[in-house]
């Protein structure tokens, strides 16, 4: 019998923490409390896509839920490498200065 412990949040980059919710890695949750929330956003959507990062496949929208530590979401991951960043309700972006956020599976 496996004793795995619970999967965690990884330590914020810029305001965003991801934890995987399977062994797999294909499932993650996302937390953002970067600038966007510091400066009282009403809603953040993340938007996200799957492939090489100068070219971004399947791109979507993902409205976040509010909690007490900034703004998450449940994502299913289908390729090896998940991009995204944030905008907010007034339509300004939060990108990590143009890089994205990355998150692979390896």
């Amino acid at each position: 019998m496996s004793t795995l412990s619970p999967f965690t949040f990884s330590s914020p980059i810029q305001g965003v923490q991801v934890k995987p919710l399977k062994q797999d890695g294909k499932e993650i949750r996302i937390r953002y409390s970067g600038m966007l929330n510091k400066n009282g956003a009403n809603q953040v959507w993340m938007h996200a896509g799957i492939g090489e990062v100068e070219e971004w496949v399947d791109s979507k929208d993902y409205l976040m839920e509010k909690t007490s530590e900034g703004w998450e979401h449940t994502v299913d991951v289908k390729g090896k490498q998940f991009n995204f960043c944030f905008r907010d309700d007034a339509h300004n972006w939060d990108n990590n200065n143009g890089t994205n956020w990355i998150y692979r599976i390896t």
